[in-house]
């Protein structure tokens, strides 16, 4: 079936989304944790609305819901599709300058001082010479993770509410808050949400397709020293800054992420602060294979005894908690709603990349709460990041999926 977007209509949509800013906070305590969250939340709670959609709601814990009621009696699976509202910490998301590169002739991109999107540092730009480009101003991130996957869903809502020939099954809808920290389905009304399976728009470039996902385990370690005047701390101080060095030091060196591809898994130490008395360092594991992801906890907890045995009992204080599994295992099983995808790929002429995700999505925990959710594009490059960037003609072939996906 033939399409006709408007993808100035598209481009729109997402820049009133991307103004907000809804940078998650992993220190808060809050669900959400930010209050921008909220404000995307309401404007989404009217937008909804206003296009005729059904049972549009804002839960007390800020998960956006709305309801596209089926336009035939045909027997069809009700469908889910979600995408989280807030963005990545890792680099500003206040007063986001969303610009419009036309017709991207292939040169540089002089975003902001010191920050230029070129093909010679991100070669994959080449294939989209000759495209519109979304990019921020350099100062911030562009926020397209996941804000072009809320785009690509309300533009699919809005086209089928637009074009009653398309026969289509009820189609739930869900944005969640917190995704990024790893918090997005602790609220989750999945009691409400009675679809029969589900996918997030929350991938990378054109094409990709995601049913397999890291294993994932957040590490909080705590080096407690003893901070002396240094004039006089022979054999009195100990430094928390030596110690977490000497951590550091201690992993393996080629099993970082800037070291790591595919299938291999990972050590990062993603935030340090502190000083000579004490230091708090976080650190996130990765692995495909629950079984080798055990291996690296294992190897923190062991290296964190080798060192109170040698700095002294309680110097090194070291807590795991897992966030979300592999979601293979529980989409293999169903696998013929990843099939559903590639067919509605290859009916919008792209050709389905199954490539496994070096993270995590919603659809991770929920599949494991027995909602099971692949992962669908949504076009972007560079997320969390100043050198984000967004072709648009990815995002108008993502909503081209969404809505091959659930008409009859």
């Amino acid at each position: 079936m033939k399409y006709e977007f408007n993808a100035e209509h598209l481009v729109k949509r997402f820049t009133a989304y991307a103004k907000i800013n809804t940078a998650s906070d992993e220190r808060s305590a809050q669900l959400p944790s930010s209050e921008g969250q909220w404000q995307l939340a309401e404007h989404l709670k009217n937008e909804l609305t206003e296009l005729g959609l059904a049972n549009v709601q804002v839960t007390d814990k800020c998960y956006v819901l709305a309801e596209l009621p089926a336009n035939t009696e045909e027997a069809a699976p009700v469908i889910g599709l979600i995408a989280h509202m807030d963005t990545s910490s890792e680099a500003s998301g206040e007063n986001v300058q969303v610009t419009l590169h036309k017709a991207w002739d292939g040169s540089d991109m002089q975003l902001a001082p010191g920050c230029v999107l070129s093909v010679k540092e991100f070669p994959e730009m080449a294939a989209y010479r000759g495209q519109d480009i979304l990019t921020a101003g350099g100062t911030t991130l562009l926020g397209a993770d996941d804000k072009a996957g809320i785009t690509a869903i309300v533009s699919a809502c809005e086209y089928l509410l637009q074009h009653p020939e398309i026969k289509h099954g009820k189609v739930l809808l869900a944005f969640t808050p917190d995704e990024e920290i790893g918090c997005g389905t602790d609220g989750f009304p999945l009691a409400d949400f009675k679809a029969d399976f589900a996918y997030t728009v929350d991938g990378g470039a054109l094409g990709e397709l995601n049913y397999e996902t890291f294993n994932a385990c957040n590490a909080k370690v705590i080096f407690n020293g003893v901070s002396v005047h240094p004039g006089s701390a022979k054999n009195k101080m100990r430094n928390a800054v030596t110690m977490a060095a000497e951590w550091q030091l201690a992993l393996p060196q080629g099993e970082k992420p800037e070291y790591t591809d595919g299938y291999e898994g990972f050590y990062h130490c993603l935030r340090i602060e502190g000083g000579t008395d004490r230091v708090e360092l976080d650190m996130i594991l990765r692995d495909h294979d629950k079984n080798i992801l055990a291996k690296r906890k294992q190897l923190l907890l062991d290296l964190a005894e080798f060192m109170n045995n040698k700095y002294g009992a309680g110097s090194v204080e070291c807590s795991l908690q897992d966030m979300y599994c592999n979601m293979k295992e529980y989409i293999t099983p169903v696998f013929e709603i990843v099939e559903r995808a590639e067919n509605a790929m290859r009916e919008a002429g792209i050709e389905p990349q199954l490539v496994p995700v070096r993270g995590g999505t919603d659809g991770s925990r929920l599949s494991e709460m027995g909602l099971p959710c692949p992962n669908i594009f949504t076009g972007g490059h560079n997320f969390h990041g100043r050198y984000e960037y967004l072709p648009v003609p990815s995002l108008v072939k993502c909503t081209e999926v969404l809505l091959n996906i659930v008409k009859l």
